[in-house]
């Protein structure tokens, strides 16, 4: 007899009936918490002290999460979306929350989290002032991804949907710098007249120091006609316009560059950052397509400086700056410390991260490139130093931070996109016989629940 295979109904993704439930709090990624026998309730946009008519969405043994239907009490706090885009669109997902309060939950959940993984490490007298900075336009550089119909013949041109692979098209971004906003439109509507427009990728835009540019990657070789019609646009709006292929090679269309330049070379854009002390000067850092950079350039000044502030680099002493990227603290380290190594672990960068050292004349900084989660043993550069920097990825330091007996700084400086790894590495540093110094909150990202933090740790002599 042959039998046939049924799938059970998966319970846990079933939809409940309608509830009214009481948001409470927020978790740290920003979403509403509510009781529902016995279990915490996730609700993305639900904020505290309102009540709300939701469906739960998925269940599990300790906690559910729901989908919000109707906000049948509003929170003071709440203000509407500024974006017109907010409901489809997966990034600014704390719009709905004036933006004081977004900070002071952020604090808060830094705080809290710490204190949960960290060994209730933190005290009021460490939490250092947020750095803050504007609540809108601020961000500098964004990909945006781009998807062809080949049913319409129509390319879409925006961001990644909530929680989807699919494409929310846009025509404005409210936290994106306002000139390169302001070119989201021209430009889809520019992509849309080009013979080749299947073969394109995302379109990277960035607004630096030395005016905006535009990286748009190309599967293939476009045709004559289409970089004449590239080129045209990016002089009408007056960008300097980039094409990658899939080598990652550069190709410049405008402005056209002199015919006696080396074979290859390409503007790069750059950021500056001002350095008080002990003299008063700048340094230029430049980057490439795909290299990683802080996108709100004033927040991200102003971490660097505390930074700089709470490390207090000595002209006599060895500093090493791992995950060190372009040079963002590096290059600004380097007019203050003896000798300032960097460890990058993307080789592009390193290279990056060497000229903009020579850009700057800084001949007491040196750059390298190893995989900070490896073994580190025979790196010639691990060794005794006097302050460590860290800025690692989201994953965090764990593996970086076993080598600490090796380098034995007398200070830590710890910067963070990811409160709960910070947290977690936190145990190493404390462990190894540092003490938490200093920690607070660098709003990087308004209208998102994303933190960013900075923390001190300081060797304990006693």
């Amino acid at each position: 007899m042959a039998q046939f295979f049924k799938a059970k109904p998966n319970k846990s993704k079933q939809l409940s009936s309608k509830l009214s439930l009481d948001i409470t709090q927020l978790d740290h990624l920003g979403a509403g918490m509510a009781q529902y026998q016995g279990k915490v309730v996730f609700v993305a946009g639900g904020l505290p002290d309102e009540k709300v008519t939701l469906q739960l969405t998925e269940q599990k043994k300790n906690y559910a999460k729901a989908k919000l239907i109707k906000i049948e009490q509003a929170s003071a706090q709440r203000r509407e979306p500024k974006c017109p885009h907010y409901v489809e669109c997966g990034g600014c997902d704390l719009q709905h929350l004036d933006v004081e309060a977004q900070r002071e939950h952020k604090q808060n959940a830094l705080v809290d989290l710490m204190s949960k993984l960290g060994q209730d490490l933190v005290s009021d007298d460490i939490v250092a002032p947020a750095i803050t900075g504007d609540a809108w336009h601020y961000r500098r550089r964004a990909r945006l991804a781009t998807v062809f119909d080949k049913n319409t013949h129509h390319l879409q041109l925006g961001f990644r949907q909530t929680a989807s692979s699919k494409i929310a098209s846009i025509t404005q971004c409210s936290v994106l710098a306002k000139p390169l906003s302001d070119l989201i439109t021209p430009f889809a509507a520019n992509l849309n007249q080009l013979k080749s427009k299947s073969h394109l990728g995302h379109l990277e835009l960035s607004q630096a120091e030395n005016g905006l540019f535009a990286v748009l990657r190309v599967t293939k070789t476009l045709p004559a006609s289409d970089i004449r019609w590239l080129a045209q646009f990016a002089a009408t709006y007056d960008i300097c316009l980039l094409l990658q292929d899939n080598d990652n090679n550069l190709t410049q269309l405008h402005p056209q560059l002199s015919t006696n330049m080396e074979a290859g070379k390409v503007i790069l854009p750059f950021y500056s950052l001002a350095i008080e002390k002990p003299l008063q000067q700048t340094v230029r850092c430049e980057f490439t397509p795909g290299n990683f950079v802080q996108v709100n350039g004033p927040v991200n000044h102003d971490m660097v400086a505390q930074a700089l502030n709470w490390l207090d680099p000595q002209v006599d002493e060895r500093v090493l700056d791992l995950f060190c990227g372009v040079g963002n603290f590096s290059l600004p380290l380097a007019s203050s410390a003896a000798k300032v190594i960097g460890v990058e672990g993307v080789p592009d960068m390193v290279q990056q991260a060497k000229n903009n050292a020579v850009l700057n004349q800084l001949d007491n900084l040196s750059f390298h490139h190893a995989d900070l989660s490896a073994d580190l043993t025979h790196e010639k550069w691990l060794g005794k130093i006097d302050k460590l920097l860290l800025d690692p990825a989201r994953a965090g330091a764990f593996e970086s931070l076993q080598w600490l007996k090796k380098m034995r700084p007398k200070k830590v400086v710890y910067v963070s996109c990811n409160p709960a790894s910070l947290a977690r590495d936190s145990k190493v540093l404390i462990e190894q016989g540092y003490q938490l110094s200093k920690i607070g909150m660098v709003d990087m990202f308004p209208q998102t629940h994303h933190i960013e933090a900075m923390a001190l740790f300081e060797l304990n002599v006693s």
